[in-house]
């Protein structure tokens, strides 16, 4: 039976009992088990894993843990081994066998399984020289890999809950307010309003009752950091609200994540269970007289519903749709109450400042803004994955110390931060420092952590077209500005892309983007425009090719593409013919094939097949 924790001094006591079970030198193998690897088979490798140490009677020697996500997301199956740190990636179930026998037995490197760096074609062995990994400041991912996210004893082994502890047995509310007010902690979801603030202004706030919640609804196209914390280290994110809940006073919580994250959904539940059997969750925590339960609640995956309000309204069973900004939620949320509301990464960064304290934290960071961020680095990039870098760290280093550069050898373009409602930057930008601030000076934002890479065959106004396109899905459609100005410079977007565009198109752009921008009733109304007005912005040439000229410069928009075959490279092998789905193409074996213009349906397929690179799009 689970016993209860009472004190600070039980808590250390369970700890050091927990730790004096782990053996440091024996063999530790820690696969990643994020959904991430598990679409990389990571299930199957670990039932492997199990298999083969009994089978090779080495289930005395060797310790299988399945861990939260490790970040390196393209990689999986990841399965790293300690004590020495050798990262395999890409495992398969029948690499399992070879592993035990060559690396945990003989000692050897099996080479066809380490990481190779695409810049210098080295093999890597160790996963903290593998530049991903070396160049990030892994403050709150850095854990998901040394625990099993089911298993509350592994967070507790690493100092889980003593922030908890130490907040309600040996600080008044206002003093943790003040420790992380100093810290300078913003908020993670998008708008990085001061955390410390919000608490103080919701504790200040009349009303009989208070909540707390997480907000786990993380909707951005290519932004999966909220997942994978509440996947791989629910009990930070938990621990973060029992210290939230205790200082602004609120006895109940809510983690509203989408219901399309299964496994967070899961292992949230599992981690308020194991929690509540402890006593960090219930009646009396921590002997402290403070009471705090915490429910899941599941989004129906609304965009929408990512803002405050609205993910309020969605909590009470109406439709998800915001309320105007006047109305703070800090001081009227949830049932007309004073409601705190801060994301996964949020409130997993509490316990850290209630531990090392607000003057530790602010080591990190600039000035106005402090901590590290995880970022999802995604799209033309050789390293794919979750990126915990601090604040400041320039977008080169960024993209080319951590994500590896372009593949392919290609030309950066430009870095989309903040989700579909953030801002594209241009290569020109490559050395502007990342936080809340320097992002906003320049048209883009934070965000909840999205950033997409796009290499030079990226047409930015089709970039634009495709994320007003989502956000237009998404809108609620409660006021006019977002409803209908999204929809507007759709169209408008769609025609251009279409040869359709008319002088006059862009500067109609323009004024319906601030309109909407300045006008909307919510924050998603209010950045919509960002997409489009960034790529105007540094970008315009882009459109002014396709109103005046009808091209489109990166060959993207289909109905603005010619392909032609240059008959100077073309050797006549025939590839591209067999391909063609609209036998477009034709000619004899050995001479210069010709394509049909009536016929060709400008999918592309005969340019990417073309060894020669002897088919051009103009």
């Amino acid at each position: 039976m689970t016993m209860r924790i009472e004190s600070i001094q039980d808590l250390e006591k369970l700890q050091k009992t927990i730790l004096a079970r782990t053996d440091p030198e024996k063999a530790r193998i820690r696969i990643c088990a994020g959904t991430g690897c598990r679409a990389c088979g990571a299930e199957e490798v670990i039932d492997a894993f199990n298999k083969e140490v009994v089978a090779q009677g080495l289930d005395a020697d060797v310790e299988i843990k399945a861990t939260g996500c490790h970040g390196f997301c393209e990689r999986g199956a990841l399965v790293v081994l300690y004590p020495e740190g050798i990262l395999y990636q890409m495992v398969k179930p029948e690499d399992v066998q070879e592993i035990l026998k060559k690396t945990i037995v003989d000692k050897e490197l099996i080479e066809r399984l380490l990481y190779v760096d695409p810049v210098t074609g080295e093999r890597i062995a160790y996963e903290k020289d593998i530049p991903f990994y070396k160049r990030q400041r892994r403050t709150i991912l850095g854990m998901n890999p040394s625990i099993d996210p089911e298993d509350i004893d592994d967070y507790i082994a690493l100092g889980g809950y003593l922030a908890a502890a130490k907040a309600l047995a040996e600080m008044t509310p206002e003093e943790v307010i003040a420790e992380v007010k100093e810290s300078g902690l913003r908020g993670r979801g998008g708008g990085g309003f001061p955390t410390g603030l919000k608490w103080e202004t919701c504790r200040n706030s009349p009303g009989d009752a208070r909540y707390v919640i997480c907000n786990a609804d993380e909707g951005d196209p290519g932004a999966y950091m909220d997942r994978s914390l509440l996947e791989g280290n629910p009990h930070s994110v938990l621990e973060g609200m029992i210290i939230g809940a205790y200082a602004i006073g609120a006895n109940e919580g809510y983690i509203y994540v989408r219901n399309e994250y299964p496994l967070a959904v899961e292992n949230a539940k599992k981690a308020i269970e194991q929690a509540t059997k402890y006593g960090f969750l219930g009646r009396d925590i921590f002997s402290s007289g403070f009471e705090l339960d915490v429910k899941i609640a599941r989004g129906g995956g609304a965009f929408i519903c990512g803002e405050s309000s609205a993910l309020m309204t969605s909590l009470e069973g109406k439709p998800g749709r915001p309320r105007a900004k006047y109305i703070h939620t800090v001081e009227r949320g949830l049932y007309d109450r004073p409601t705190n509301l801060n994301n996964v990464e949020t409130w997993a960064n509490v316990p850290l400042i209630i531990n090392k304290g607000a003057a530790s934290y602010r080591q990190t960071g600039t000035e106005g803004s402090k901590g590290t961020k995880i970022f999802s680095l995604v799209g033309k990039i050789n390293n794919t994955g979750l990126v915990e870098a601090p604040m400041g760290m320039p977008l080169r280093e960024i993209v080319y110390g951590i994500g590896g550069g372009v593949p392919s050898g290609k030309k950066l373009k430009a870095v989309q931060t903040g989700g579909p409602s953030g801002g594209c930057l241009p290569e020109s930008m490559i050395d502007l420092p990342v936080d809340f601030d320097q992002l906003t000076k320049v048209g883009a934002m934070m965000g909840s952590g999205g950033m997409i890479i796009m290499d030079e065959n990226t047409c930015m106004v089709d970039v634009a077209r495709y994320f007003l396109n989502f956000l237009k899905d998404e809108s609620c459609g409660k006021c006019l500005p977002c409803r209908e100005g999204i929809k507007r410079m759709l169209e408008i977007l769609n025609r251009i892309c279409e040869g359709k565009g008319e002088e006059g198109d862009v500067e109609l752009l323009k004024e319906i983007g601030h309109t909407v921008q300045e006008t909307s009733l919510c924050a998603l109304g209010g950045s919509a425009p960002n997409p489009l007005l960034t790529t105007l912005k540094y970008f315009g040439e882009e459109y002014v090719a396709h109103v005046r000229d009808k091209k489109c410069p990166a060959g993207i928009c289909k109905d603005l593409i010619i392909y032609t075959i240059r008959e100077e490279q073309c050797n006549g092998c025939g590839a591209c013919a067999k391909v063609c789905p609209n036998h477009a193409i034709s000619g004899e074996k050995k001479k210069p094939h010709r394509i049909e213009p009536a016929k060709c349906i400008k999918c592309g397929i005969c340019s990417e097949t073309c060894r020669q690179q002897a088919i051009a799009a103009a």
